[in-house]
């Protein structure tokens, strides 16, 4: 009889979770199917500089405050470079890897369904926020990028494009903008690369599963090889489901063993580099699956900007109508045999994000960008 209760909760619990899995919107209302047109207006020459795009981003935005400033940690055994501290990006190690990992913000989603209730309407405007998102990107000077929540993926094109930056985007099969009058196309994962440094040698996209059935979530995996040194490698990123709960956090947990056993198939031996917006504290399940995975020996990233090895208080900090909400839910993850950490980029203070947390004039998404160098063992 107790096997029988026992069985019986497994069953509930499965079907529970097939319908949150096979729920995208939690919404009945009718999908509008729009497609990525809202940056036609762009007036950017086939290849400019990068000095040349920075400067196209600053007169866009002159009419607004400047930008959050951030600096780079270095990490114990490296020299701390003078001037680190006065634009985040001088110097560099000229061997290394550096990433960037960022949810950039649904444009859909940031204006009119989020609820940023702090967030002055005028900084969530598109044709100001899109240079925003660009002057983030540029200002760090990294060599890959991936990106969640997607929904412009042609505005990053065409202006990452003009620098020499290549790109591939992977849509959510069920987006939440697809509900929301007046979007731009559904929201997905991205992941753009310097083509003056690297050869993309594969792509592989996937929708997560769970118990072989598929969620609303998705992943993109390419495989890199560097053109000075012929050093392959491994990146993949994702957007795990949202939402608080135990039932989520299994969730989550769940298309955090699919995506590693998709990694398992592709890697081939090669440093593997995983980042994403995965919906979950350090505490939840998933982010133990992560770094306990015995085949590809992951450390989290940022966990090293702590002596105490833990991660820090924060990646993303909003305000909507339930109050503040700070939670540390962005990682970049790496084969600790393989690579070596080379430095972080720091987060702000409370102070210097302002008390109305982001979005805002200053910063354009809720989430803040994640900045590492790595460099092959």
């Amino acid at each position: 009889m107790a096997e029988l209760k026992h069985d019986e909760r497994i069953s509930t619990t499965k079907s529970l979770l097939m319908y949150l899995v096979r729920m995208g919107s939690f919404t009945s209302t009718p999908k509008i199917l729009n497609e990525d047109r809202a940056d036609s207006d762009l007036d950017i020459r086939e290849k400019v500089t990068r000095e040349e795009l920075m400067l196209k981003c600053k007169e866009e935005l002159s009419h607004l405050p400047l930008q959050i400033k951030r600096s780079f940690h270095y990490l114990q055994g490296l020299p701390a470079p003078e001037e680190s501290t006065v634009d985040g990006v001088k110097p560099r190690d000229p061997e290394s890897i550096r990433i960037m990992q960022w949810n950039v913000l649904s444009q859909s989603l940031g204006e009119k369904n989020d609820n940023f209730v702090a967030c002055p309407k005028e900084a969530l405007y598109w044709k100001s926020r899109r240079w925003r998102m660009l002057e983030e990107i540029l200002t760090y000077e990294a060599d890959i990028l991936c990106f969640q929540e997607v929904d412009h993926f042609n505005f990053l094109k065409k202006t990452l494009e003009a620098i020499d930056f290549a790109g591939t985007f992977f849509p959510k099969p069920d987006s939440p903008c697809y509900y929301i009058k007046g979007n731009n196309g559904p929201d997905g994962c991205a992941i753009f690369y310097d083509t003056n440094k690297f050869d993309l040698l594969k792509t592989e996209i996937r929708i997560l599963e769970i118990c072989s059935c598929q969620s609303n979530q998705v992943m993109i995996l390419c495989i890199f090889r560097r053109k000075s040194d012929g050093q392959e490698f491994c990146v993949a990123t994702t957007h795990l489901k949202a939402r608080q709960g135990v039932l989520l956090s299994s969730v989550r947990n769940e298309q955090g063993k699919d995506l590693l056993e998709f990694i398992r198939l592709h890697h081939d031996q090669r440093p593997v580099i995983i980042t994403g917006d995965f919906n979950a504290e350090p505490s939840e399940p998933v982010y133990s699956t992560l770094t306990t995975c015995a085949e590809l020996k992951l450390d989290s990233a940022y966990a090293y900007l702590s002596n105490q090895h833990a991660e820090p208080p924060y990646t993303t900090w909003k305000i909507r109508e339930e109050g503040e909400v700070c939670h540390t839910l962005d990682y970049i993850f790496f084969s600790k045999d393989t690579m070596e950490l080379q430095s972080l980029l720091v987060f702000p203070c409370g102070e210097d994000i302002g008390e109305d947390r982001v979005p805002s004039y200053r910063y354009s998404s809720d989430h803040f960008s994640l900045v590492c160098d790595f460099r092959f063992k």
